[in-house]
């Protein structure tokens, strides 16, 4: 290590890979949580690792270690982003021939993304503070995420190197050049507002583990009503107070009924999909194929849903353009 760290500062740029390229997948999961966008987040990495390049000749191991060295960088760099409002704008209903139900409200997180289950493999080892509060499951959910993206930027951060990633307060004022005092200050603005952004969990069963039969039941079910536009069967998966999102649109769906209302107009004239499962942010997704009279599958979106013991509380519907991170295709030939 130390002599890599003379090399980087030397100007090896092959002794600099080697030190930062450990630490490239969970610098992305971090500013991912901030900023709610793998596009945004692998710019922000990028715009890190370049920082931290040209700046590693005043790097002393001794002042912090390389790994709090690179997310002091990629905090602040989200931070910037998020202060200068740089978002995806909400788009307007891009379903053709599929005139919706009236949402219930209008969602503001319309740049979420879906974050790829494929790249957390690298992170799940990753090392967290005595004082993290969450579990990588739960805080990389779309939910958690979601919650993230309505509090103030600052507050944000505070809270994920706090409570997920487990940094000390003295750790985390270093990074954001604060005292001690506000950290802890924002900190507990940040979980009083997140207490409130998160849906209620009293009473509600946690959902089924990863992998588990539990969780392959519900799936096999799910994919079963969908294919077949079964809308009963799909009705007694669903939690009273079901809920779909549809970022970029901000379009949402709060109720059993209102789900049902949306589903129902995207099987109406007929038509009819393919699901191939996938998983994004720890939770079981399907790449959705709409079937044409050509025989050739389209693909129209990537469906994540967020379970509740053996029901479904939440759809996300997320635009095609997020298939290929998934390793979907766009389209699947005729059967």
């Amino acid at each position: 290590m130390t002599d890599l760290i003379a090399r980087a500062r030397a100007g090896d740029g092959e002794a600099f890979r080697e030190l930062t390229e450990p630490y490239r997948r969970e610098l992305q999961v971090h500013c991912y949580r901030m900023l709610g966008s793998v596009q945004d987040a692998e710019d922000t990495v990028q715009e890190t690792l370049l920082a931290a390049w040209q700046a590693f000749a005043g790097y002393t191991a001794e002042r912090a270690s390389l790994r709090t060295w690179l997310y002091k960088i990629a905090t602040n760099r989200c931070l910037n982003a998020l202060r200068s409002g740089r978002r995806r704008a909400a788009r307007g209903w891009d379903v053709p021939t599929v005139k919706p139900p009236e949402a219930t409200r209008l969602g503001e997180v319309v740049w979420l993304q879906p974050y790829p289950d494929a790249l957390l493999e690298d992170v799940a080892g990753a090392p967290l503070g005595p004082e993290a509060r969450y579990e990588q499951a739960e805080s990389i959910s779309l939910a958690f995420v979601t919650a993230l993206q309505v509090l103030p930027p600052r507050q944000v951060a505070v809270l994920i190197l706090r409570d997920v990633l487990g940094f000390h307060a003295s750790e985390v004022a270093g990074m954001l050049e604060a005292t001690v005092e506000s950290v802890n200050s924002a900190l507990k603005r940040a979980r009083a507002s997140l207490r409130c952004q998160l849906p209620p969990g009293d009473g509600r069963e946690p959902p089924p583990a990863a992998g588990s039969p539990s969780e392959d039941a519900i799936v096999t079910r799910f994919v079963s009503a969908w294919q077949s536009a079964d809308l009963d069967a799909l009705v007694a998966l669903l939690t009273d107070d079901a809920f779909v999102s549809m970022p970029p649109m901000p379009f949402e769906y709060a109720g059993r009924d209102a789900v049902v209302s949306l589903v129902a107009s995207l099987f109406g004239s007929g038509r009819r999909f393919d699901l191939v499962p996938t998983r994004a942010n720890g939770q079981p997704a399907f790449g959705a194929y709409l079937r044409s009279s050509d025989g050739i599958r389209h693909g129209i979106g990537l469906y994540v849903l967020t379970l509740s013991g053996d029901r479904i509380r939440a759809m996300t519907r997320f635009e095609a353009s997020v298939l290929p991170w998934f390793g979907l295709p766009r389209s699947l030939p005729s059967r």
